[in-house]
């Protein structure tokens, strides 16, 4: 320590020990400076504070575990410190749930059992999470109905074609399916029925489109009015999701003879659109 003057065996600085500190020694090499210095309990407690999940005693200076009072709380302090016990109750499940997520009973989806005779894995629906975390079904089944029809009363009686499949009038019904997520069956019922003057040894057929359904004559001796017989086809169409599709029904009539007249024109079309869930 040059700045002292220490030199041989002694020194010339002056050490002063603070509090709680205690100086021993006379600088020399033989007998150098030692500087101790003790701190107390209760010099630290005043600086100690407690928070959340921490308990502090100042009379005794232990810090220890602060374990909440409320109902379900679990948690107990063990003699090597905190534990919660095996199988005790965490949560309590709402509809739907089962267990109580304990080791022995975790937290499951409470379901049915199977009653039918398909196979679960390749025949069951599938449950969904949405965006904001809500189990979702699959989307529901839909039907819509759709009906349009024609009664046309002539006011003056006409011919009936000569000339086989002859358009005389038209019906439209427009069809959607209200299904946004699936394929949709479509049941198209189809009926015309026209009413036939008849003199004798006169005839006329009419029908759907290009198929000839019926074939009206009058073989006798005096005129038939107002004859007819309604006919009717059924078919099946499968719709797109979300499809709005036009379906034109074309009633035809032909092979008139012997002055063959008609004078009413009726026609239905009636739609059932179905959408299921699919396997």
């Amino acid at each position: 320590m040059a700045r002292c003057q220490c030199g041989g065996t002694g020194c010339n600085c002056v050490i002063v020990a603070g509090d709680n500190a205690e100086v021993t020694g006379a600088g020399s090499t033989p007998n150098p400076y030692v500087i101790s210095a003790t701190i107390e309990c209760d010099d630290v407690r005043p600086c100690i504070s407690a928070g959340p999940g921490a308990v502090y005693d100042p009379a005794t200076g232990i810090v220890g575990a602060d374990i909440s009072e409320q109902a379900g709380n679990n948690l107990v302090l063990q003699p090597d410190g905190l534990f919660v016990p095996t199988g005790a109750a965490t949560v309590t499940a709402g509809c739907g749930l089962a267990g109580d997520g304990s080791a022995s009973a975790p937290v499951h989806a409470n379901t049915g059992s199977w009653q039918y005779e398909c196979d679960l894995d390749e025949t069951a629906s599938g449950v969904y999470c949405d965006s904001t975390g809500q189990l979702r079904g699959e989307p529901p089944a839909k039907a819509r109905f759709f009906q349009n029809n024609i009664n046309n009363n002539l006011s003056t009686s006409a011919l009936v074609p000569t000339a086989a499949d002859t358009q005389v009038a038209s019906l439209t019904l427009a069809i959607v399916n209200p299904d946004p997520c699936r394929e949709a069956l479509c049941i198209l019922f189809q009926d015309v029925d026209i009413d036939l003057v008849l003199p004798p040894n006169s005839g006329g057929a009419y029908g759907i489109d290009l198929d000839d359904m019926v074939y009206l004559g009058n073989g006798g001796t005096s005129t038939v009015n107002a004859t007819h017989v309604q006919v009717n086809k059924l078919v099946n169409l499968t719709l797109a999701p979300g499809e709005t599709r036009t379906h034109t029904l074309p009633v035809t009539m032909g092979r008139g003879s012997g002055s063959a007249r008609y004078s009413r024109v009726q026609a239905t079309l009636r739609a059932w659109v179905i959408s299921l869930p699919t396997s």
